[in-house]
């Protein structure tokens, strides 16, 4: 599949989600009893398993996305969920797209993000650019350093409260 080709099923998949309306059971913005998730209409007179114009949107065939870009990142890269730099060996840089999984602390993350980068691949879920990230690891060292002097100061005032307390 050429490049041009996907970026234009890409763009056909935007328009079609663009359009497809958020499918809710009936009557749940009625009832609190009925949840919001959809379920497919099973009364004898209902509107909506006629598929009369007054019953609400179903979900049909017609809102699928087209099938070689179901499943891909808007980007046109396939995502991978990455927990270990070892799982990078057998992807192409041009092909997968990069997750890092989000049990994976700063400091694995930020060592993760270069191996990554340097091997070429884009990271799908960075959020945030890669200098704030390094500020991030910084930050939870100073305020260890602050905890630790709050907390020596509070057990000297603890010790002093209780010697006038004796009295």
């Amino acid at each position: 599949m050429t490049n041009t080709e996907t970026k234009r099923l890409l763009k056909e998949r935007e328009n079609i989600q663009k359009k497809k309306p958020s499918f809710k059971r009936i009557e749940s913005w009625r009832y609190k009893r009925v949840h919001g998730g959809w379920r497919a209409a099973k009364g004898i007179d209902s509107k909506t398993r006629q598929k009369l114009k007054s019953g609400v949107k179903s979900p049909n065939v017609g809102y699928r996305s087209p099938k070689k870009v179901r499943g891909l990142h808007p980007s046109g890269l396939i995502e991978v969920h990455l927990t270990h730099i070892e799982e990078l060996e057998n992807l192409d840089p041009k092909v997968h797209g990069i997750k890092i999984s989000s049990r994976i602390g700063i400091k694995k993350r930020l060592k993760l993000v270069e191996d990554i980068q340097a091997k070429g691949f884009k990271v799908l879920n960075l959020g945030i650019p890669y200098v704030e990230l390094l500020q991030i690891k910084e930050e939870p060292e100073e305020k260890k350093k602050k905890k630790k002097a709050k907390k020596k100061s509070s057990r000297k005032k603890k010790s002093s409260k209780k010697s006038t307390s004796k009295k």
